[in-house]
């Protein structure tokens, strides 16, 4: 590889000289280390927040696992200004929505994807999750996103659920959703990509009940598909039980999404973190001892509210969610 100088202007600040130093070796890099590379020889080690949220923090109380945005109701802004909207809050990334109706469409994924991934490096960030609407490999728009978002450095992606036909036997639904699951593991394989699974609640969902889920994975290793394990949907659909399937999620967990709701007359109403059924007890019973994968963080009350009011949401939550989750 030959040698590559690097010139920034002298006003630059230590810490945003850093990140341009590191950003540059990234680019430079490109298609061969990911940032999470870097994060995990400590290269980017306390620089995903800006150094006044750094300093009131402390070095000591920042969680281990990344915090991403789902920005799904983010989507109306520029690659560019989500990028900073998101680095100024101080998430490590984002979960993308890259499916039909999403911030990257299938028929323009060759055009944008790219350009958001640099967006999101150019703001020392990354695509840490990418939700898709894929759940099968044999079909070629799923296969070349899947090679296009691996090309470009991501690492895992939300998988789309599999849904019951409740007019049909249950048994050869499962084996069905069994084999697609299969082959797709085996497609993650070899790309090196990982795909999570998230629970939701609902009778139609594979895994609303989260013991055909471990059966739909049984034989799969975690690194090919995984669970994205959502708090809010378990208490949702298993009451006072839901520790069960946490514990029976466990060894196959990937990602953690958390989101708040309350019980409204029999209603499920989703509200800001901390002000629901979640709670900080979750994080304070050592269940995230060992886990060291990603927090996703989504806000679902405000809906089509529009950016400004779902930005000020997330940065709100993103400040309970790291009370909760500092003393781990």
């Amino acid at each position: 590889m030959r040698p590559v100088l690097l010139v920034f202007p002298i006003e630059l600040g230590l810490e945003r000289l850093l990140e341009q130093i590191i950003l540059s070796t990234m680019n430079s890099l490109k298609g061969l280390h990911p940032r999470r590379s870097f994060l995990k020889l400590g290269l980017l080690g306390g620089l995903s927040l800006p150094i006044s949220q750094r300093a009131s923090y402390g070095a000591e109380s920042l969680p281990a696992q990344e915090v991403c945005a789902f920005v799904k109701f983010l989507q109306n802004l520029s690659f560019e200004d989500l990028a900073r909207t998101i680095r100024k809050m101080g998430f490590d990334g984002i979960e993308g929505t890259v499916r039909p109706g999403g911030l990257i469409t299938p028929e323009k994924v060759d055009e944008d994807l790219p350009r958001l991934m640099e967006a999101l490096r150019r703001e020392s960030l990354e695509m840490t999750i990418m939700a898709s609407g894929i759940n099968r490999i044999d079909d070629p728009v799923a296969e070349h996103t899947l090679r296009l978002a691996t090309k470009w450095g991501a690492e895992r992606y939300r998988m789309n659920y599999f849904r019951y036909d409740m007019d049909k036997p249950m048994a050869p639904q499962r084996a069905s959703f069994k084999a697609m699951a299969k082959d797709l593991a085996a497609f993650n394989h070899e790309l090196g990509i990982q795909a999570l699974y998230q629970n939701h609640a609902g009778a139609r969902y594979l895994g609303a009940t989260m013991w055909d889920l471990v059966d739909l994975l049984e034989g799969i290793p975690q690194e090919d598909i995984s669970i994205g394990f959502d708090v809010r949907h378990a208490k949702v659909e298993a009451g006072l039980s839901w520790p069960v399937y946490w514990e029976i999620a466990r060894p196959h967990l990937g990602a953690l999404y958390v989101k708040d709701f309350v019980w409204d007359q029999g209603k499920v109403i989703n509200v800001p973190l901390g002000q629901g059924w979640v709670g900080e007890a979750f994080f304070h019973e050592g269940r995230l001892k060992h886990f060291q994968g990603p927090i996703t963080l989504h806000v679902e009350y405000l809906q089509q509210a529009g950016s400004e009011a779902n930005a000020q949401a997330l940065n709100k939550d993103l400040a309970t969610l790291r009370q909760w989750v500092k003393s781990i």
